[in-house]
Order: C-alpha cells, then structure tokens, then sequence
C-alpha cells in the first residue's frame, strides 16, 4: 500500500508567481510518510476535473486562498470535492482564512482552517487526519523562524510551465517572512504581529545555487514583503551571491526609507551581483497622506532613493493607491504629481495606481466597519472586491486616473524616432491633465503593444 497522498490546490488567478506558500507547507510535510501533489488551477483547462483526479483515494486536499477572485475559484473547488467526494478532508490556509477563521469554517463547508504560518499547523492537521480524525477546526500557527524550516521543495511544481507562463526564466523565492513596519492598509501585522525573519545569507546563496544548477534560470523574483529590512544582510546575500559565481538578475521589494539609509557600498554589491529592479510601496504623493497611514516614509526619502538607483543603473517601480476614505482632492494631485516626476528620471522608472480596496485585517477597514461602512461579509462578496468601484473616489476623479494611467505608459516608454511625436504629445497631455480630444491614445491603440511597452 502506498504513502497516504495530499493534495494542495492554487486557485485561478490573473498572475504566475510561483506558489510559494502552498511550496513550503508541501515541503513541511514528512515525505517518508505522505506524497505530496500540487495542482496549479492557473495552468489548467479544468481545474476541477483535475484536482477531483488528483484526491481519488487521498488523505485531504489543502487550498490557499488570497483575498478577491481565488476566493471563488476555491469555493467552486470545495463545493465539487465536497459532493463528489465526501470522504476527503479538505483546509483552507492562506491570507484569508487566517483573518476571517471562524467564518470561512462556517461558509464554505471545510474540516479545518490553518490561521497564521501553515507550515507546523498545518504538517499537525495532517496527522490528525492521518490517525483519524474528521474535524480539526481552527488551526492556528505560530510564527516560526524560517531559518528552522526546510528549504522550499521545487519539484512540487512544474518549473518549466511556470517559466514558459512568464515569458522568461525567472525563478521566485522569498528569503524572508513578515513585516516590522505598521502601516494602516496592510494586513501583514495582523498576521505576523510584526514579526520578521530572514534567512541567513550562506543558506540563502546554497539554496539559490542547487536550483540555478537545476532550473538554469536567469533571473530571481525576491518575493519579500521588505527584502531590504536587514542592510547587512542584503550585503551577505549579495557577496555570497558573487562568491558562488551564480550568473542571474534579480529583482527585490525595498521601501523608500530602506533605499536612503541604505550604504552605497551595499547598493554597489548589489548591483555587481544582477539587481536590475526593485519594487518600492510609495503609497501617496501627500505626506499628510503617508502620515496618515502610518507609513513611515518621508517624500524627500523618496527621492533620495530613486537618485540613488538611478546612478547605479537600477530600474524601480512605484506603486501608488489613489482613492483613499476622505482623501482630498489635492492630496490625489500631489500623488499625480510626484508620479509624474519619477517617470521623467527615465524609461527605467515606472509608476502604476491603484485605486483604493479596503481589505480584511487593516486598521483601515476596521475604522470604516466602526464608523457604518459596509464592508464585504459573505466568502463570495469578499471575491468580488477588486471589480468593486471605490465610493471614495467620484467619476471625474476616476476618469482622471484612468487618462494618466494610459498617458503615461505611452509618454515615458523606451523612445524611439517613430514614437518620439506620440510620446512628446502623451508627456504634455500628463504634464497639464489636459486629456481632451484624444487622437493620439487612437494611434497608439493601433501601434500596441510595441508603443505601450
């Protein structure tokens, strides 16, 4: 007889980083006593067909389930298991279930829920189950150091159908969990607590070495929610990183803050060993605003970091939230334009807004529900929030938004001599807000992608 199998299932969703969550409970588990199978919603024609194969004759199947669309697809999943095959246990782990336990036990008609960090919690639901029990319940797990737990299994998971689904080689890994800053809109402290832990630097280099031997890929995506917390250790993993000789790019999460404080030398490290791009939350243009939410951050911060990268040939993304709960319109305007200063540092500088959600788990939401707000409360009105429209924000404003979100992909894109006439036009259009009778955004409409790109 063999090895009980479980079963972990990523649902349907619009993007392709690699599932690193249900990586490392599957990784957690004891392999000389249970076959582990995960099964990528993403890449399947019929998700449900394949996953109602997967747990013929399996020991339970797990679901990791961010806020928003998966929600849905993880519903319909548990709704067929659950008809078609009784007898299979089934969780819910992942970001939703860990704020909202009692009522995804409740809704969706599971045996248990995994709140907070699922790998110990949920390796022991496992062996509950194993010895027989039908019911667990809520499972909450405490947050570990990761430095105790295995290293992430990657032959979970088709490597190569993740590569081919990107467009290029690129490999995601995460060196550390948590987040010690406290900002208003994130969930991660309600989590975590604030906790963070990082990898050391030399399990960090061993590991990325193996998988670079093995997957031969060209660049890493650094999952972190603040790879940059610990200066020193970026330093270790970059020298390590060019120690070993590994020959691949990488791209990492960096707040604004982190960036200015952070040593040149450092930077410079990072730079010889393959930083091509960093990712940093900006949030808002208006300082009144980054107070508000507690970000933490200072505009001239900001400014010192993208200085700072740009010297050294890094590209950034900034993302900034327009659209929050009594947001004025002039702290929306200063959001727009601070927006329209990074992007004139140059094609290496991109920016993209989104509009406001209230998710679970923030002290954001939870003043709205307190002052009257109605907020989502049922699983399947939580998997609608993203198509929701922002009741904070009024058309023109909308409007407004959306003309600059398309300006300015156009405007500061790579240039060329048949663009520069369109882009010039794009840059003066978003330099004034002047979007009225828009013959260009025709043309380049015609001339996508190459003109948007």
């Amino acid at each position: 007889m063999g090895k009980p199998r479980v079963v972990l299932y990523n649902p349907r969703a619009d993007y392709f980083t690699m599932p690193l969550g249900l990586i490392a409970v599957g990784s957690a588990l004891d392999r000389s006593r249970y076959d582990v199978t995960i099964v990528d919603g993403r890449f399947e024609a019929d998700p449900v067909a394949r996953v109602l194969e997967a747990i013929d004759g399996a020991l339970c199947l797990g679901i990791g389930v961010l806020t928003g669309a998966p929600i849905a697809d993880a519903l319909a999943v548990t709704c067929i298991v659950r008809a078609r095959n009784p007898q299979c246990r089934i969780v819910w782990g992942g970001w939703h279930p860990s704020l909202f336990p009692f009522e995804t036990l409740t809704e969706a008609g599971i045996d248990a829920v995994v709140a907070g960090q699922g790998e110990g919690s949920f390796a022991a639901i496992v062996e509950r189950f194993a010895a027989g029990e039908r019911h667990c319940g809520i499972v909450r797990g405490s947050t570990e150091d990761i430095n105790d737990l295995p290293a992430h299994d990657y032959s979970l998971i088709d490597v190569e159908r993740h590569f081919e689904r990107k467009g290029e080689r690129q490999l995601d890994y995460i060196t550390s969990q948590g987040c010690r800053f406290r900002c208003t809109f994130c969930s991660d402290p309600t989590v975590y607590g604030r906790a963070w832990f990082g990898l050391e630097p030399v399990r960090v280099g061993a590991e990325l070495q193996r998988l670079w031997q093995r997957h031969h890929f060209t660049d890493v995506g650094f999952q972190d929610e603040t790879f940059f917390t610990h200066a020193p250790r970026v330093a270790d993993i970059a020298e390590d990183v060019l120690r070993r000789g590994l020959e691949f790019t990488w791209m990492a999460t960096m707040r604004a803050d982190q960036g200015a404080r952070l040593d040149e030398h450092v930077l410079l490290a990072c730079r010889h060993s393959g930083l091509r791009r960093v990712m940093i939350g900006l949030e808002s243009g208006s300082q009144a605003m980054l107070d508000w939410m507690k970000k933490d951050v200072k505009l001239e911060q900001v400014f010192v970091t993208a200085e700072k990268l740009r010297r050294h040939g890094i590209c950034a993304l900034f993302n900034l939230i327009v659209g929050f709960p009594d947001e004025p319109p002039e702290s929306i305007s200063a959001t727009l334009s601070v927006a329209k200063q990074l992007r004139a540092m140059g094609p290496g500088f991109q920016v993209a807004l989104f509009f406001f959600r209230p998710y679970p788990g923030t002290p954001i939401a939870d003043d709205l529900a307190r002052r009257g707000h109605a907020l989502p409360r049922s699983l399947s009105q939580w998997s609608a929030i993203e198509d929701a429209e922002s009741p904070w924000l009024d058309d023109e404003k909308r409007a407004l938004i959306e003309r600059f979100r398309f300006y300015q992909r156009i405007g500061w894109a790579k240039p060329s001599p048949w663009r520069r006439p369109v882009q010039a036009l794009a840059r003066w259009r978003c330099r004034r807000d002047a979007y009225a009778f828009p013959i260009e955004k025709a043309i380049a409409e015609w001339l996508r992608p190459s003109l948007a790109s």
